[in-house]
């Protein structure tokens, strides 16, 4: 695919603290690309570079063919943004904001359609102050694409969303893709990047730790299952990591997840039995995004 952007050997830094070190990718246009990792990991600093909202320290950024601070004014005209803390005043009005945005560009979508397109025509006179955290998410993104832009910036564009305006919303950023726009796309959630990107960058601290589609990845290395367990509260994980054939537990949230090869889930009831515990829910996973920085970094995207 013609790469629409290029970047080799990113740096950029807050005093001591380094944002971003070294990293290097392309994207296609026309394709989905992920910077998937954790909070802190660099992702938006990296997005701000590439859009010419910051000065990089050093490295090469290409967007369209253009530099992003030197050529500033020109790429605006042909890329789209939405940034993770973005917002609008509270008493604009949905079309008010569209017919705004639209004023700024040479060359402008028509709003009336992507107030359809984005599901906003029955909010088209709601103010922004009253509109749900989807609707919202949904109008930043329609104001991101209303100069048609060939290649649109989404950083975190799902967080706090319910489970239905999150699915939702993933369908919208499809169809963007169909007009012929490349997107990138800024998450830490692994699931979010498995469902969207054509190939996904996973960052922690600044480096590049793995660039590949989430299928290659998800294929490389060995692969295991995993069970996940509910309601077992009080339980020493400990016990479960002598298993014949588990390579690691521990608790993701409320879950106490055991991952390892072979018949693991018998293993894992068969063990709980014998020490007096049930649990409330059994789910067998397959190796995930996840999984994978797990492999990589050698701790949760959590921690």
């Amino acid at each position: 695919m013609e790469p629409v952007v290029e970047v080799v050997d990113l740096r950029k830094r807050y005093g001591k603290v380094v944002a971003v070190d070294g990293i290097s990718f392309t994207v296609g246009r026309g394709e989905i690309f992920g910077i998937v990792g954790p909070n802190g990991a660099g992702k938006s600093t990296t997005v701000e570079c590439l859009a010419g909202l910051r000065e990089k320290e050093s490295g090469t950024v290409s967007v369209l063919g253009l530099d992003p601070l030197k050529e500033g004014r020109k790429l605006r005209e042909r890329i789209g943004v939405q940034l993770q803390e973005a917002a609008l005043p509270d008493d604009i009005k949905v079309w008010e904001a569209l017919d705004l945005y639209a004023s700024f560009y040479r060359r402008s979508a028509d709003w009336k359609i992507l107030l359809e397109q984005w599901g906003l025509a029955p909010k088209r006179d709601t103010r922004f102050e009253n509109l749900s955290g989807g609707q919202k998410q949904r109008l930043f993104i329609a104001l991101a694409l209303v100069n048609e832009p060939e290649i649109v910036f989404l950083d975190e564009i799902t967080t706090g969303l319910d489970p239905q305006a999150r699915r939702l919303t993933w369908d919208l950023v499809r169809k963007i893709r169909t007009r012929g726009a490349a997107v990138l796309l800024v998450t830490h959630s692994m699931e979010e990047a498995e469902k969207l990107c054509d190939r996904v960058a996973i960052i922690d601290e600044g480096r590049v730790v793995a660039l590949d589609s989430p299928e290659a990845l998800v294929r490389e290395g060995d692969l295991e299952a995993s069970v996940r367990l509910q309601g077992l509260d009080g339980f020493d994980v400990a016990a479960l990591r002598t298993l014949d054939n588990v390579s690691r537990a521990g608790w993701e949230g409320d879950e106490l997840v055991v991952y390892g090869h072979g018949p693991l889930l018998a293993r894992v009831i068969v063990d709980l039995d014998h020490r007096g515990f049930t649990p409330s829910g059994v789910s067998v996973g397959r190796r995930t995004l996840e999984d994978v920085f797990v492999e990589k970094t050698g701790h949760l995207i959590r921690d």
